[in-house]
């Protein structure tokens, strides 16, 4: 047995663990030893500037000592309690989402994480109006439970179908930058581009039947598929659709809730109240795992009188619901959605700048601290630097000068993510760019002459 604890933890990990997303014989992961504000550390002491939130979730940054004292606090009261016991921690923590959530979603049921959350407002959704279909889009990404993953649209579902959960139907998304309607006409107005798109949402409606559709569930902003922001107008025309068939409007703002996008909510930014709304991530930072659906009481009055069949044992538990109301009073008091909002518009000037100097770099998109870079062989054609649902030696070099260098980000087919923790100052963002800016010139050099 090895005298070094922390070659020790690496060899159980590496020897007895089942990794998730990977081929077991491939695994390389970091030995992960602590994390501060935008760093984390490995084994070797090399330092890490933390560009994804870990898993786009830590969004206070780490080890905040407000958020541990609450937990440490709430583990010496009352560590556990069972899921139909009302607790403190649940009614204030209740009580503290009605104040920043959209108005009107005023009842709460508290999982585990995202992909939980998502199931059960599926679950609400069609008990609330009878109807079984669910819609959502072709480059959405919903969770890995058996449920959540039919609901997602991009190819990580594939490998289990067919024995995923029947009634859901896909529908495109408003990507302005590989429109499908639109690669004769890339000058359509907004205006159009939004109109096109939602027109599309209607045929699919009309082919299915409205009267089988129970929702419409989307990622406000799309996340890990390239984070595609919506065109003005986009999320009120789908709140009108909805409104008018009878359709429940989910929002999943599991990546995009809690400042990321420089708002508190993404539908804060378009005056949008969706009927459900599921979060998870940063929701507690990451400093413990919780999920939540928030709902207007209509749909929680349906089941006054029948019961609701759907539960979790860790439902509410208390440990996690401590860690989201000391999460959420972090980010009143340091002021971090309005951090987000200001820091948002400096990372935007520095992709701006990045997609001047590299012809590797197609577009850049962001919305406060939620980023993309998307890289292209040929500005022109818009030839992806990774295929589809592919990885290429240019995106795997890229990705380990990164690493290399001490830049933790994530990479995603052809595009570059970006998610720092709200708390990064404008010098650690320009020490991040640094490294990336070095790291394109491997992708220029596979620029089509």
């Amino acid at each position: 047995m090895s005298s070094n604890p922390s070659v020790d933890f690496l060899q159980a990990c590496l020897e007895h663990n089942f990794w998730t997303w990977s081929a077991q014989s491939k695994v390389n992961p970091i030995p992960v030893t602590k994390a501060k504000g935008v760093y984390f550390w490995d084994v070797d002491g090399k330092r890490y500037l933390d560009l994804n939130s870990m898993v786009m979730c830590v969004n206070i940054g780490h080890g905040d000592e407000r958020v541990v004292e609450a937990i440490v606090e709430q583990a010496r009261q009352l560590p556990f309690a069972g899921p139909q016991m009302a607790t403190q921690a649940r009614g204030e923590l209740c009580k503290k989402l009605t104040e920043i959530v959209p108005p009107g979603l005023s009842k709460f049921l508290f999982t585990l994480g995202g992909a939980d959350a998502n199931e059960n407002a599926i679950k609400l959704a069609r008990g609330y109006t009878g109807r079984f279909k669910i819609l959502t889009r072709y480059r959405s990404y919903h969770g890995a439970t058996y449920g959540a993953i039919s609901l997602t649209g991009d190819p990580r579902r594939v490998a289990w179908e067919p024995t995923t959960m029947p009634g859901v139907v896909h529908f495109l998304d408003p990507y302005r930058y590989r429109s499908t309607f639109h690669r004769l006409n890339p000058d359509i107005t907004e205006d159009e581009f939004c109109r096109d798109y939602l027109n599309h949402l209607e045929e699919i409606i009309q082919y299915e039947r409205p009267e089988t559709i129970a929702a419409i569930l989307i990622e406000t902003v799309t996340g890990t598929n390239g984070i595609i922001v919506p065109p003005d107008g986009y999320l009120q025309g789908v709140r009108e659709i909805c409104d008018r068939y009878g359709i429940v409007m989910i929002c999943d703002e599991v990546m995009s809730g809690f400042g990321r996008t420089g708002e508190w909510f993404a539908v804060d930014h378009w005056k949008v109240v969706p009927d459900i709304m599921t979060m998870a991530k940063g929701l507690t930072s990451a400093y413990a795992p919780l999920g939540a659906v928030a709902m207007k009481p209509e749909i929680a009055n349906a089941f006054n009188n029948k019961v609701y069949e759907g539960g979790l044992t860790f439902n509410g538990h208390p440990i996690s619901l401590a860690a989201a109301i000391a999460t959420i009073r972090v980010m009143q008091e340091d002021h971090l959605v309005e951090r987000a909002k200001q820091m948002g518009q400096v990372m935007a000037d520095m992709l701006a700048e990045l997609a001047q100097r590299h012809p590797s770099i197609g577009e850049v998109r962001s919305i406060g601290l939620f980023g993309a870079i998307e890289l292209v062989k040929n500005r022109k054609s818009k030839i992806p630097m990774a295929p589809f649902n592919q990885n290429s030696p240019e995106m795997i070099a890229l990705r380990k000068y990164l690493l290399d260098q001490g830049v933790f980000l994530y990479t995603h087919w052809h595009t570059v993510l970006l998610v720092p923790p709200l708390i990064i100052t404008e010098e650690q963002l320009a020490e991040g760019f640094e490294v990336i800016d070095r790291a394109l010139i491997i992708t220029d050099a596979a620029v089509e002459k």
